[in-house]
């Protein structure tokens, strides 16, 4: 089965998916974000195989998620940095933390995003950085870009419940 490639498609998830789509880069991206940079230090947190992170490794520094940085010249070896690109994938992170611990850890969260003054367990959400407001119907609503396609106004004209309140 021939792999389909997203990178092409006008859809912006779509395209994220093809830099970041595979769970083993989400899972690299997120020991970046703990400090690990060293190719071993991967391998032994993720209990990956070196074939296969090599390749992962490869593909986030092509999708500028990732840098890499050579730290010794005898032997040679690299580690991998977060470059701008990866540091904006906190956000997706963070929501990612949250909707596992909601839907996926029934004998609790096993991480938690806590107030650092008060340990109240936090609520995260996403907002508008120049409002400050959530980013929530009725206020916001998805609207075509100017790259927008016929498919992306199809799609938009069904209209999207991505910005309802699920409550």
């Amino acid at each position: 089965m021939q792999r389909t490639d997203f990178s092409s498609m006008p859809c912006p998830i779509a395209r994220s998916l093809e830099r970041v789509g595979e769970w083993w880069s989400i899972l690299i991206l997120r020991d970046a974000f703990a400090g690990i940079s060293r190719f071993d230090d991967f391998q032994t947190s993720l209990g990956i195989a070196p074939g296969m992170l090599t390749r992962r490794l490869t593909a986030l520094v092509e999708s500028g998620m990732l840098e890499k940085r050579r730290y010794s010249e005898h032997p040679p070896r690299d580690e991998y940095i977060l470059t701008p690109r990866g540091e904006d994938f906190r956000t997706v992170l963070i929501a990612m933390l949250d909707w596992g611990n909601r839907h996926f850890a029934p004998e609790g969260p096993s991480i938690a995003i806590v107030d650092a003054t008060t340990g109240t367990q936090a609520d995260p959400i996403l907002v508008d950085r120049t409002s400050g407001r959530p980013l929530r119907a009725p206020a916001f609503k998805l609207a075509p870009g100017p790259a927008a396609t016929e498919t992306t106004l199809a799609r938009l004209a069904r209209g999207s419940r991505l910005l309802e309140s699920a409550a």
